[in-house]
């Protein structure tokens, strides 16, 4: 599978949630950190996904926003990734960082110039990853 997302991480389906539009779809991946994704119900049906499921976790480094330190406060994005700059990668607008995350994953940002500046986020320092539920986009392998 190619894609355009920056970031790809391999998940199993851990639980599923059912709504009246939407579904809930807790995700483990194999170093045992969970994301949460919120999908429409139909799409879930016509995956047919079910508990036990290996699927793929799309996150647009657009979605990806990022905070200095590892103890983020109390934000609404349910997803949260410690991490420490491995990489950053500086345009005239946007600033490109990678983050990793320990056991061979990383997770990409791009955020303004200004914010890395204002952040402080060069390589070796500590930040967290933060993006919402609906922000990602779930892909059968």
């Amino acid at each position: 599978m190619e894609t355009s997302t920056r970031n790809t991480f391999r998940c199993t389906v851990s639980k599923i949630t059912q709504g009246a539009v939407n579904a809930e779809i807790d995700l483990a991946l194999s170093d045992g950190r969970r994301l949460a994704a919120v999908i429409t119900e139909r799409s879930a049906e016509d995956m047919g996904l079910k508990e036990g499921n290996e699927v793929f976790a799309l996150i647009k480094a657009t979605f990806v926003m990022l905070m200095v330190g590892d103890a983020p406060g109390r934000v609404s994005a349910c997803n949260q990734f410690p991490g420490t700059v491995s990489a950053r990668k500086d345009g005239p607008v946007n600033s490109e960082i990678t983050l990793n995350l320990g056991d061979g994953n990383a997770i990409t940002a791009i955020v303004t110039r200004g914010s890395a500046d204002s952040l402080g986020l060069k390589v070796g320092a500590t930040a967290t990853a933060l993006f919402k539920a609906s922000h990602i986009i779930i892909a059968l392998p």
